[in-house]
């Protein structure tokens, strides 16, 4: 938590990095109001620490955040011992999975005030804050009627100031709150929808492993955050059945997508989640 300051983190390697920059605190994974850049990682560190910039991409107040890859992100995960050996050794990663389970590190290094979308992860996850402070907002799955999914995120960007004309059932999201500090550790469950801010420059590392089999997930998802493989095929299945019904009148298409929703909800709904 003292070691890992911006001097020491430069010293750890000059590698190229990927970075999201952005103009705005907010950012939008939807409608991308950020673009990507590559920096030396010790460059960027020392950006990402400034309010101001006298070297910038596109203004002197942008802000910046990397969240690190695998060599090649379409095959490779995210893993520090590869990528940031030398700070590696420094985390100790909480014992609570059993090693074989063991997915990715990654690091999540945000300027201050930093907003990043809402969205869930098909994976249980370690949210370690090493320096820095975050805020931190979470959702139940249970809420997924009310938090206006676009694939795995939330079309609902500003969760404290919501559209309500636009998102009017965002209210019913019941919302949990809690803020990170330098050293601790949130237990981010699978599927749970977080939305995190940076109050703070600040050094976090995501540790996720696969707590299911792991012939559930799909082989090609260096991330942690594709859908699983029987879940995509049931959304397919689900799509073909939508365009099938289509072919209808639209009296009959309303009765029998009601007899579908009914029939869904029997199967798949569980009280233990109530």
């Amino acid at each position: 938590m003292t070691k890992w300051t911006v001097d020491y983190l430069s010293q750890a390697s000059n590698k190229e990095v990927k970075i999201h920059v952005s103009t705005v605190p907010q950012m939008d994974f939807l409608s991308k109001n950020f673009v990507y850049r590559t920096l030396p990682f010790d460059v960027f560190v020392r950006r990402a620490a400034e309010a101001k910039h006298t070297e910038y991409f596109i203004s002197e107040d942008e802000k910046y955040y990397l969240r690190s890859l695998g060599e090649d992100p379409r095959k490779d995960i995210a893993d520090l011992q590869k990528q940031f050996p030398l700070l590696a050794c420094d985390i100790q990663i909480p014992e609570y999975f059993e090693k074989e389970h063991f997915f990715s590190t990654v690091f999540r290094i945000s300027s201050a005030g930093l907003q990043l979308w809402t969205h869930y992860d098909v994976m249980d996850n370690f949210l370690i804050q090493v320096t820095g402070k975050k805020r931190v907002v979470l959702y139940s799955p249970r809420d997924v009627p009310y938090l206006y999914l676009s694939g795995t995120k939330s079309e609902v960007l500003d969760v404290d100031k919501p559209d309500l004309k636009k998102y009017p059932l965002f209210v019913k999201a019941k919302r949990y709150e809690c803020q990170l500090k330098a050293g601790d550790v949130l237990f981010i469950p699978a599927l749970w929808f977080h939305n995190v801010i940076s109050e703070e420059f600040g050094v976090g590392v995501n540790v996720f492993w696969k707590h299911l089999p792991s012939d559930c997930y799909d082989k090609t998802d260096t991330y942690g955050n594709k859908d699983l493989i029987a879940a995509s095929r049931a959304v397919q299945i689900l799509d073909r059945a939508l365009k099938t019904l289509d072919e209808l009148p639209e009296e009959y298409r309303d009765f029998y997508g009601r007899r579908m929703v009914l029939r869904i909800q029997e199967k798949t709904y569980s009280s233990n989640y109530e």
